[in-house]
């Protein structure tokens, strides 16, 4: 099979305005480029870590569909290294819908969600299987 990577992941966001600055500032990502679609109307963010652009987050303005409550995309995890540190960062920070724990899973691994911009679940994640 020629699949190797996820490429992005795109979420459905009213505007790229507000929601660049917090997936800078919150989550940690480097703004790439902004682009408009052919169609003229839909707007393209594309966000990567710092230091490794093998996975971007695509952010989509303007698309004339319906966005539900949770976003068109249920969440995306972000991998960590300090979970609770993390958890304590985002507790500070102007962030609506922080888990009031994290939740530990049965093999050790740990995360916790909070809501971007749109509602989008946001998942900080710990992972225990060692990548």
């Amino acid at each position: 099979m020629a699949v190797r990577k996820i490429e992005h992941v795109g979420v459905m966001v009213h505007s790229l305005d507000t929601s660049i600055p917090f997936y800078e500032n919150v989550v940690g990502l480097t703004h790439l480029e902004t682009i408009l679609h052919t169609n003229g109307v839909i707007r393209l963010a594309f966000l990567a870590f710092p230091e490794s652009r093998d996975t971007e987050i695509e952010l989509i303005e303007g698309y004339d569909g319906q966005l539900t409550a949770e976003g068109q995309v249920h969440h995306v995890a972000f991998a960590v290294d300090d979970l609770d540190a993390e958890y304590a960062r985002i507790q500070s920070l102007d962030v609506n819908g922080v888990d009031d724990a994290i939740t530990t899973l049965p093999n050790g691994s740990r995360y916790f969600f909070f809501r971007g911009p749109d509602g989008e679940f946001l998942e900080f994640f710990q992972s225990t299987r060692g990548r």
